[in-house]
């Protein structure tokens, strides 16, 4: 490089206070916010509900990408939260419409891209959990569209809806299940998210197959059961978006996400108390 082209390059060097060691300004300044992972093992950490991680998961000390889970489950929260409400007839209102809004924009939308990110952060379980719902509010909310003359009379059931919703909502409780299974080495926050949403799905299900049948009655207190079981979880997934958007830089308190106790979590800690005592 030329003595011309060296004084016409831009100084890496920063100014600094008088006072400040030397060296100090020898090269640009990065400043990274990251969590204070030294309570943790060196290597794996146990399960973390407000990451959505319901197994071992390595710490990402130096990420780039910010912690995406409470994103997602905010975004599942405040949609299921709706409908759930609807579906117990809140207030005199049971026709499910302005979920249709929430559900292509909110639940479905972001919690996609939430779901996507989760698998730039390596998280399988998040990514196939908020992806795979976000999914669901885009297919349900198309199928209240009317557009899509999905339910109406001249549409391809001839307004007879009740089995092909209730297959449909069927498919989201085996789906659900699987996942629930993967959360009973994790938290009891987190199961109980997974086990209320799974009882929704099935009261809900079984509610299309009572009012394909004609049983209206039976239709009835179980879209309310449902819509009960869809609150809770509703509920609990903003818990654990609690969980994983607070630490010590911007609350006082950390919500308990209740570990169970044969978890990885519990029984390093059980191992490290041991060692504690033995030395």
């Amino acid at each position: 490089m030329s003595a011309e082209n060296a004084s016409r390059a831009p100084s890496l060097e920063k100014e600094l206070p008088s006072g400040a060691p030397a060296g100090a300004g020898a090269g640009p300044i990065h400043r990274h916010h990251h969590h204070d992972y030294s309570h943790m093992s060196p290597a794996f950490s146990g399960a973390n509900a407000g990451a959505l991680q319901p197994g071992l998961w390595k710490p990402y000390e130096h990420r780039k990408l910010a912690n995406p889970a409470p994103l997602g489950l905010s975004a599942f929260a405040l949609t299921t939260f709706v409908l759930s409400a609807i579906n117990m007839h809140a207030r005199g209102v049971s026709q499910p419409n302005i979920v249709v809004s929430i559900a292509f924009g909110y639940g479905g939308l972001v919690q996609l891209l939430a779901g996507m990110w989760e698998v730039a952060c390596g998280n399988t379980f998040g990514a196939t959990a908020f992806s795979s719902y976000g999914g669901f509010w885009i297919s349900y909310a198309i199928i209240l569209t009317p557009t899509w003359g999905i339910t109406s009379p001249d549409g391809p059931y001839h307004g007879n809806v009740a089995s092909p919703i209730g297959f449909f909502l069927t498919g989201w409780f085996i789906f659900t299940t699987l996942l629930l299974l993967c959360t009973l080495r994790s938290t009891v926050t987190l199961f109980l998210l997974f086990f209320f949403l799974d009882l929704a799905f099935l009261f809900l299900a079984t509610e299309q197959y009572a009012l394909d049948v004609g049983n209206k009655s039976l239709g009835l207190v179980l879209q309310k059961t449902g819509g009960a079981f869809g609150f809770a979880s509703a509920f609990l997934a903003w818990y654990n978006a609690l969980a994983g958007i607070q630490d010590s830089s911007n609350s006082f308190f950390q919500v308990p996400v209740l570990h169970f106790p044969w978890s990885d979590k519990v029984r390093e800690r059980r191992a490290h108390k041991s060692d504690r005592s033995q030395a």
